[in-house]
């Protein structure tokens, strides 16, 4: 039924369950996964920066991670623009035909935003449009409490000499955490609603 699905995200907490739900649909079509994240441009988007491009590709990385786990294909892309004009140009480009999206963003502006993101999908959309809510309460908010599981975890699957490189941060509802071993870098995630650890090799 569904061949190639879109999972619009910002990195936030609020799309960890419309990823989730959107990698459990495309396993069951064996679908492409789409992993789409927009930087806002204009008067009510978030200010180009540098930050704001390196959160997108945060952003699109976590979903190509887990879509990888899952044996699922995966491509992903970052755009500048209007987020909801963005999400429904690659949606047509690349012949999406469903789009599943989160209803919660960060605090603030962009929570404002990517609910108004949502409901403009849903309404202008050509494809049908899954809308996910967070409900899953974010229990490891604490950088120190995730940098000591990332650690004990490195530690506990045999590495040594493990040391924490740069500041971890959270996208997707996830901690992203960069450890170098005596066997080179590997990054691990650990989940901020459930606690639990993953350890991936990098390549870089």
């Amino acid at each position: 039924m569904y061949q190639d699905v879109l999972i619009p995200t910002d990195g936030s907490d609020g799309t960890r369950r419309a990823i989730a739900h959107g990698l459990t649909i495309a396993d069951r079509f064996d679908a492409t996964v789409h992993a789409l994240s927009v930087v806002p441009e204009g008067p009510l988007g978030t200010l180009e920066s540098d930050e704001a491009e390196r959160a997108a590709q945060r952003a699109v990385a976590r979903v190509e991670a887990d879509a990888q786990d899952d044996g699922l294909s995966v491509t992903t892309a970052v755009r500048r623009g209007v987020p909801h004009e963005e999400i429904l140009d690659y949606a047509d480009e690349q012949g999406v035909d469903l789009i599943i999206m989160g209803t919660q963003g960060r605090t603030g502006l962009d929570r404002v935003l990517v609910g108004s993101v949502t409901e403009r999908l849903v309404r202008m959309a050509d494809v049908p449009v899954v809308t996910v809510r967070l409900t899953d309460e974010i229990r490891i908010e604490d950088v120190e409490e995730a940098t000591r599981l990332a650690r004990e975890t490195a530690e506990d699957a045999g590495h040594a000499d493990v040391s924490i490189v740069g500041e971890p941060h959270r996208t997707s509802g996830s901690w992203i955490v960069n450890v170098e071993t005596e066997s080179g870098l590997i990054q691990v995630a650990v989940d901020a609603v459930s606690g639990d650890v993953r350890i991936a090799e990098r390549g870089d």
